[in-house]
C-alpha cells in the first residue's frame, strides 16, 4: 500500500514538472516568435531621416499677423524696430525700409511667396540684393545687404515663404560692425520693373503694430 502511495507521489510530480516545462517553452518561444517578426528599423537609416528632417527646416522662423514670416531666422516680432522714416545720407533721402539686426550668416528667408525676379549687385548701396515679386504682381520683396545667396537660387524660380533666400552680411553700403538685413516692400504697379514702386513700411506688416 505504502509502494502505491509513493508511486502515485511521484507520478504525479512528474506531470507537474512536464506540464510546467512545457508551459515555459510555449512562453518562450512565442515570445521569440514575435521579437523576430517585429519591424525593427535600422540605426543608420533612423539617423539618415534625423538629418533630413534637421536640414528641411533651417532655423525657427516667426509669422507676423499678416501672414508674412519675419525674413531673418530667429528674430521674432517683438525684435524688431521701426526704422521705416529715420534719414539716410545725413538727411538726404528716408530710409524706406526696416533694417533687421542679426549676426553676420544668421539664414534669410523669403517673407512671402513670389517670383525671384532679380539678383543684382550694388557696391555702393544695397550690395547683395534678391527683389522677389508677389504672386499676384502687386508687391515687390526687397532683401539687401546680403552676405551671399542660398544655394541653388535663380531668377525666374519660384519660392514658398520661408525659403532661403541667402545669410545676413554687410555688402553695399552697410556698416561692418552691424550686420543686419535690409528689408522693403514697394507697391507695384502694372507695368513697373523691379526697381520701381511704391515703397511701403514693413514694420506694421511684420510687427503687427504701428505705422
Amino acid at each position: 500500500m505504502g509502494k502505491l502511495k509513493l508511486i502515485g507521489s511521484n507520478l504525479v510530480t512528474a506531470l507537474i514538472v512536464c506540464a510546467v516545462t512545457s508551459a515555459f517553452w510555449i512562453s518562450a518561444y512565442g515570445s521569440g516568435a514575435e521579437q523576430a517578426t517585429a519591424p525593427v528599423e535600422p540605426a543608420a537609416e533612423r539617423a539618415e531621416k534625423q538629418a533630413s528632417a534637421a536640414e528641411a527646416v533651417p532655423g525657427k522662423v516667426e509669422v507676423a499677423p499678416s501672414g508674412l514670416v519675419v525674413p531673418v531666422t530667429g528674430i521674432k516680432a517683438s525684435d524688431l524696430i521701426d526704422t521705416y522714416k529715420q534719414a539716410r545720407a545725413g538727411g538726404a533721402r528716408v530710409h524706406d525700409a526696416i533694417d533687421i539686426m542679426a549676426d553676420h550668416g544668421t539664414p534669410v528667408v523669403a517673407a512671402a511667396p513670389g517670383r525671384l525676379e532679380k539678383l543684382f549687385f550694388s557696391k555702393g548701396g544695397g550690395g547683395i540684393t534678391a527683389y522677389v515679386r508677389s504672386e499676384d504682381g502687386r508687391y515687390i520683396y526687397y532683401y539687401a545687404h546680403l552676405q551671399d545667396y542660398a544655394p541653388g537660387l535663380k531668377e525666374g524660380m519660384m519660392l514658398k515663404r520661408g525659403d532661403p533666400i541667402g545669410r545676413v552680411g554687410v555688402t553695399g553700403n552697410s556698416n561692418p560692425d552691424g550686420p543686419h538685413l535690409h528689408f522693403a516692400i514697394h507697391r507695384m504697379a502694372p507695368g513697373e520693373k523691379w526697381y520701381d514702386g511704391t515703397p511701403v513700411n514693413p514694420y506694421p506688416l511684420l510687427a503687427g503694430r504701428g505705422n
